[in-house]
């Protein structure tokens, strides 16, 4: 039997590097993408292709290199993604826009791409990796968990117009893990005349602190094999601290005044 495969998007660093790595180490043929292949010449060990999840032509040619070669696409993880910041007032709203591009819009342009390959073959897998940010409105990361909200709410429509194909679509919500996203994420300045300056630059400090001490990115590869390996995977996942996981537990029971000065406490607001 051919080896299952499995196409990643943003695989160059972090969670995707990750869990690409892993599954090729369990015997997948793995593809991941990223935004610029002349920054990695000789990366290894999976394939690394370049492709913008915000070009649909890079999308399209991305996707038929990889079923003309492998005859196959069993699995799209949509991993691809940014991170931002700031109060909502004072952030950019073309930033917001662009965050929205790669981490709402991107993994619709690519679960399009790979629909019909994947109802052709009678079967695909589809993990949309999102946030545990996005079962709750963070402060000054607003546009962030709201982005990454969507993405959990439109795959649960998703999934249940494309069971019938025999495709399956999951959402997989990591909390704070040890990756480069903080230098990559858009920061509204801490502007010295905002009302906002000092809470903002507190919860920023905060922020960056929960991801340089975040966990090892492997606990996210290795609950994504989990769920491939699955027979009937869930509609939601996550995976975090025990903290990070009953946040969203108690999102769900505590009067949201409750839970919002839950979350005023944490952020020293």
């Amino acid at each position: 039997m051919s080896k299952e495969v499995v196409f990643i998007t943003g695989a160059s660093s972090g969670i995707g590097r990750a869990i690409a790595t892993y599954l090729h180490e369990k015997g997948f043929s793995v593809y991941g993408t990223t935004r610029d292949l002349s920054k990695h010449p000789d990366f290894g060990p999976f394939s690394l292709l370049e492709m913008d999840v915000n070009k649909e032509d890079q999308i399209v040619a991305a996707i038929q290199k990889v079923i003309s070669r492998e005859g196959r696409l069993d699995i799209l993880i949509n991993n691809a993604g940014v991170g931002i910041t700031g109060p909502v007032e004072e952030t950019p709203h073309e930033e917001m826009l662009k965050a929205f591009e790669t981490n709402f819009h991107g993994p619709i342009r690519m679960m399009k791409a790979v629909l019909s390959q994947m109802r052709e073959q009678g079967h695909g897998l589809i993990i949309n990796i999102t946030s545990i940010a996005g079962y709750m409105g963070l402060p000054f990361r607003g546009a962030y968990s709201a982005s990454k909200g969507a993405l959990e709410i439109i795959t649960e429509a998703i999934r249940m117009e494309t069971r019938e194909f025999g495709i399956s679509i999951t959402n997989l919500a990591p909390g704070d893990f040890a990756t480069n996203i903080a230098s990559g994420r858009y920061h509204a300045p801490v502007l010295e005349d905002s009302p906002y300056r000092s809470t903002y630059g507190n919860s920023l400090e905060l922020m960056n602190a929960h991801v340089d001490s975040g966990q090892d990115p492997f606990l996210v590869a290795k609950k994504t094999y989990k769920i491939i390996r699955s027979n009937n995977p869930k509609v939601h996942y996550r995976v975090g601290t025990p903290l990070q996981k009953l946040s969203v537990v108690l999102k769900k029971i505590l009067p949201d005044k409750v839970y919002e000065r839950m979350l005023r406490n944490h952020y020293k607001l």
